[in-house]
């Protein structure tokens, strides 16, 4: 039986566990020359409608690492842009390739491919959720602390598709996250419910970045303006006054607290531009654990491993 990964919550602990040790090992091994061609023969499509770089280039190279064949499709080129029912290509394209990444705006069209995929479906971000990214930061975590158990963890910033999939993990790893966004900017309540978030007291909520940040192991940030609201800049630098990632703001946190953006980053705007170039950024290597980690998503979904 088919699985997608549509978010967080499609896993178990688990599978967390399974992803994150191999997406290490892959790592390991790719560092020494290995190449595992588990994916020889199969082929991975990319339905894309929002811009990326390392989304995209990161699947890209782990299926072509991983002995497969990526194919890339902006949204606009395919017949869905001529108002072909989303139902209808997922038929089509399960004929076709043998999993499916979709990056686009309404969250209900990649739920509407996985309803109709014979193949797995993947979110590779949409305006609700990004949990690839999610899996590889955790992923990045592991590698500089050992474990993400009994961490605490910061998010600085707007009530995001980012933060609703740290939200997620969180949910299932039971890992301590405390979330500071400016009023008006909260998590949606629908995201909180579906998380289970008023049974979980690791996850907590706040409109003061001081009180999330104070004794953090890591301190995350993302950009005030997400794809599709950038009219609403201006407006939001304004009121996201007070939470720039910066070091007075991080000298609350533990000394050694990791300092994460899932990127591209606006220096001077949700972080500073000295703490972007600061050694404790590991910036880089999220960037470079998302190949590695959708290796792992690619070949357990693909391979139907997972439990």
């Amino acid at each position: 039986m088919k699985k997608d990964l549509l978010s967080l919550l499609d896993l178990e602990e688990n599978d967390f566990e399974k992803l994150f040790t191999r997406a290490i090992n892959l790592k390991k091994r790719y560092s020494k020359g290995i190449f595992d061609k588990i994916l020889a023969g199969k082929t991975l499509g990319l339905i894309f409608d929002k811009q990326s770089t390392r989304t995209r280039m990161s699947f890209e190279t782990a299926m072509v690492q991983l002995g497969g064949h990526p194919i890339y499709m902006s949204a606009k080129d395919t017949q869905i842009a001529r108002n072909e029912p989303a139902k209808d290509t997922a038929r089509v394209l399960s004929k076709y390739i043998d999993c499916l990444a979709i990056r686009t705006f309404d969250h209900a069209l990649v739920e509407e491919f996985a309803e109709h995929s014979t193949i797995p479906v993947i979110n590779a971000l949409t305006d609700s959720f990004h949990p690839c990214q999610i899996l590889s930061d955790i992923m990045t975590i592991i590698e500089y602390k050992g474990g993400y158990k009994n961490k605490k963890i910061a998010w600085v910033g707007d009530g995001n598709n980012v933060v609703n999939s740290w939200i997620n993990a969180a949910s299932v790893l039971r890992f301590e996250l405390f979330i500071a966004t400016p009023k008006g900017y909260d998590v949606k309540p629908d995201i909180i419910k579906n998380a289970y978030v008023e049974k979980h007291e690791n996850i907590m909520f706040t409109n003061d970045p001081k009180h999330a940040v104070k004794n953090a192991d890591v301190v995350y940030t993302d950009v005030w303006a997400s794809m599709g609201d950038e009219d609403n800049l201006a407006k939001r630098i304004n009121d996201f006054k007070g939470f720039q990632v910066n070091k007075k703001l991080l000298s609350i946190a533990k000394d050694d607290a990791l300092v994460m953006h899932c990127l591209p980053a606006h220096r001077g705007e949700e972080i500073a531009k000295d703490v972007f170039e600061d050694k404790n950024g590991v910036f880089w290597d999220q960037a470079e654990n998302k190949r590695h980690m959708h290796k792992a998503i690619l070949e357990t979904l693909i391979l139907n491993n997972c439990s």
